[in-house]
């Protein structure tokens, strides 16, 4: 479930606890699940950050980074389950991986139910080449951009949203939620928007986004979200249309929210206020 306001609070979760530090281990913990995808390989990624120093914790997209010395980078995909923890886990079952430092200070903790996440070790070569193949990221992306970006498709407008390769960071929850604040049909072609209509829809989705990180992002009624502190995201509670089938909408009080299945997602909207 983790998406851009996710990644971002635990980016921001993080960040002060462990910039400066040095690594002494990566270490995988026992766990029964799934494995995570490590690349290349872990021996590899285990022995390379060994004795790095962290620069800088990021984002991109919806990508968890730990910038090292050397010039390189540990991206975390933490995909439909997956956190980055300073406290305790959900459950010490399903954690993965363990970050040692050289002061003795806490551990940073790669916590994952589903086991869907992957943790990747990149060079400088090949972190560009990664910027190079996915979209701008959606707090970064001009309404100029947006215009760009969404001419070039005819698919409907909510399944470009999730495409990284158009705009990366948005994800199901946060697509559904900005297209409501725009006004805009998520059934409509991408190809098909006015300016005005773009230019709603940028101002809708920065809004959405900044708003949900501000409120440390959203935890859904399985509770698997949380922040870097193992407490639970706040964005949910603003939902207006996502998870809502069968509600009044609460913009304009007049239609009822819908679900419909696009590209095997589920999209929510207000077929009143969305025409």
């Amino acid at each position: 479930m983790p998406e851009l306001p996710e990644v971002e609070t635990m980016v921001r979760g993080v960040r002060d606890a462990v910039v400066g530090r040095q690594v002494t281990a990566v270490r995988r913990c026992r766990c029964r699940f799934k494995p995570l995808k490590v690349g290349p390989t872990f021996a590899t990624l285990a022995k390379r950050t060994r004795g790095c120093r962290v620069e800088a914790v990021t984002r991109f997209a919806k990508r968890f980074v730990l910038e090292l010395s050397g010039e390189l980078r540990v991206a975390v995909e933490p995909r439909m389950t997956g956190l980055m923890l300073l406290a305790d886990p959900p459950d010490r079952s399903h954690l993965r991986f363990e970050w040692r430092f050289a002061d003795g200070g806490p551990s940073l903790w790669h916590w994952d139910r589903r086991g869907l996440g992957t943790m990747t070790l990149y060079d400088a070569a090949g972190w560009a080449a990664l910027r190079r193949s996915l979209g701008p990221d959606a707090l970064e992306m001009t309404p100029a951009l947006w215009r760009e970006r969404l001419a070039k498709t005819s698919r409907a407008v909510k399944v470009a949203l999730l495409d990284p390769k158009v705009v990366a960071g948005i994800g199901n929850i946060y697509a559904s939620e900005s297209l409501h604040v725009a006004g805009i049909d998520p059934a409509r072609p991408a190809s098909g928007l006015s300016h005005n209509e773009t230019d709603r829809l940028a101002d809708a989705a920065r809004d959405v986004l900044t708003t949900a990180i501000a409120h440390e992002g959203s935890t859904l009624a399985d509770g698997t979200y949380r922040n870097a502190l193992n407490r639970e995201g706040k964005y949910q509670n603003s939902h207006r249309v996502y998870a809502r089938a069968g509600e009044t909408c609460p913009t304009c009080r007049r239609g009822e929210v819908v679900r419909l299945v696009q590209a095997q997602r589920s999209t929510f909207f207000c077929p009143a206020c969305q025409a």
